[in-house]
């Protein structure tokens, strides 16, 4: 097949004269500069991404899919509950929990913390935080000796200044009334393992405990806080969120089969965390526009290298036209000329990126502050969309700088280079 003429010519524009090495120079200079930009674009946006990815890995860990709650505070009859819950479609499997802020006491050390009062039999179904702990196993809450057991964050034990096997007080800031006034409610609890999520807003303010021993602490009696969920599917969690409600409504229902307003109500996990996941999403998007003006400033580069084509090869364009050339090959000439600037930049920096965030993933040699960004390493996930996103952008600003010199070019009457030759 035989490609027009404004093809090779376009190729041959790369090859430039010896005394005008300066226009080659800038062609290396617009490639250089596109790739730069794409290459940064490709990191940052993988790192976002790796960002959003691990940290809902890591609230996913610890915290259920669905959670159902009574607008009552409390659900008495959780196993008729939770056997309705288990039938919806979609759903993997359900625990109840008992939720409460208490504060342990180790001597003279203080640190509050959010108590989960758990079934060992169930509870490592709902949530994944207990299944690799890092010492100690969750068998160990239940006790027969009496003696309750809890499991801590691994910044709360440093907090603490315990160990696994050390004695903790639990108090309760409600407390009970007695014949003086208010006494606080405290409980000696023995340190059963710790986990470590990886997250510091749970390493250092999460404990577990026993959902009986929960029960009798706070005063619960055989209620408790609600039923945590897990779904087979965690983007379809809002939908089976919606059909958990449906399941339960009916249970509220009076002797005169009169239905009297829903008791209970369920939240996926994308509505507990909703402020931060749009946060990052919305710091994702405008990253992306911010560092795309990094191809912009680049394409700049390819306008002025076209334009100093233009200059030098005047001379050319007027004996093309002279010959036959119309003004839409012309301007192909050096629309080409700049679109394989900007596709081999784009090439350059793309691959650039994926090396680049290969080595971040791989070898994680920068390290973050975990008390600060809830992460102790740079993620990054490598986003296929990702990358195509940011090179179609790069190609469409590249076309996009060759428009003007082209036209130009087009423009260029064909008697004035010639008139003195």
């Amino acid at each position: 097949m035989n490609l027009p003429y404004y093809f090779f010519i376009a190729l041959r524009y790369f090859k430039s004269k010896k005394k005008h090495n300066g226009i080659s120079f800038n062609t290396f200079i617009s490639i250089a500069g596109v790739a730069l930009g794409v290459m940064t674009l490709t990191t940052v946006i993988s790192v976002m991404s790796g960002f959003h990815e691990d940290l809902q890995e890591k609230i996913l860990g610890v915290n259920a899919h669905i959670v159902t709650l009574s607008y009552k505070n409390s659900i008495s009859d959780y196993e008729s509950l939770s056997a309705k819950i288990n039938a919806v479609q979609g759903v993997a499997t359900s625990s109840p929990f008992i939720y409460g802020q208490v504060m342990l006491r180790h001597g003279k050390r203080v640190h509050g913390v959010v108590v989960r009062g758990i079934d060992p039999a169930t509870g490592t179904g709902t949530t994944n935080i207990l299944n690799s702990l890092k010492e100690g196993s969750i068998e160990e809450l239940r006790s027969e000796t009496g003696m309750s057991g809890i499991i801590v964050g691994r910044e709360v034990m440093r907090m603490l200044g315990i160990f696994v096997g050390d004695m903790i007080d639990m108090i309760s800031p409600v407390g009970e009334v007695g014949p003086l006034g208010m006494i606080p409610k405290m409980k000696k609890f023995r340190v059963v393992g710790y986990f470590e999520a990886g997250m510091y807003e749970y390493d250092s303010s999460l404990g577990f405990i026993d959902l009986l021993s929960a029960q009798k602490f706070f005063g619960y009696k055989d209620a408790v806080t609600g039923i945590e969920v897990r779904v087979d599917d965690i983007y379809k969690a809002e939908s089976i969120a919606e059909q958990i409600e449906l399941a339960v409504s009916d249970t509220d229902n009076g002797a005169d089969g009169i239905f009297r307003g829903a008791s209970y109500y369920a939240k996926d996990w994308m509505q507990m965390n909703r402020n931060l996941f749009s946060a990052l999403k919305l710091e994702k998007l405008v990253m992306f526009i911010i560092l795309t003006l990094i191809v912009l400033v680049a394409s700049f580069n390819i306008v002025s290298n076209l334009i100093m084509i233009v200059i030098e090869k005047s001379r050319e364009i007027a004996i093309m036209k002279a010959m036959g050339a119309t003004s839409r090959g012309i301007m192909s000439i050096f629309m080409i000329h700049g679109l394989i600037i900007g596709i081999t930049g784009t090439a350059i920096g793309t691959a650039s990126g994926y090396a680049l965030c290969g080595l971040l993933k791989n070898y994680k040699f920068i390290s973050l502050p975990a008390d600060v960004y809830y992460l102790s390493y740079l993620p990054v996930k490598v986003d296929s969309l990702d990358f195509i996103a940011v090179s179609t952008a790069a190609i469409t600003i590249s076309f996009l700088a060759t428009l003007y010199p082209s036209w130009q070019a087009a423009k260029v009457d064909p008697v004035e280079p010639l008139r003195y030759e």
